[in-house]
């Protein structure tokens, strides 16, 4: 799970002009944009939970699709990879978990 920050210049109706806004991503979702001139907040309400399980779900459902074609796209690369991605495995999914976390909690705070 990703928590990602754009800037851009979009129309704001309560300054109505077009201004700098701060657009914020949850999973390459728009969950909130603020005007920085009027500082006005639109929040879309996500639930990071909800991006969270869709997110897992989807990993796991295409994942032996995503191995067949590594495995057909080079065979040789893919035999030789495999035991480093094996063991490096533990290492990534904690380095996945502490990201999450930490996203989870920015969204929780506030943003």
């Amino acid at each position: 799970m990703e928590i990602t920050k754009l800037d851009v210049f979009l129309y704001c109706s309560h300054c109505q002009d077009e201004t700098l806004h701060s657009v914020q991503y949850l999973n390459h979702k728009i969950s909130s944009t603020e005007c920085t001139n009027c500082h006005r907040k639109l929040d879309m309400h996500l639930n990071p939970k909800r991006e969270l399980y869709k997110e897992i779900y989807k990993r796991i459902v295409t994942k032996p699709t995503r191995l067949t074609q590594e495995y057909r796209d080079d065979l040789n690369k893919f035999l030789g990879e495999f035991p480093k991605r094996a063991l490096s495995k533990p290492y990534r999914l904690k380095r996945y978990m502490n990201e999450t976390r930490t996203a989870l909690k920015k969204f929780k705070d506030g943003n």
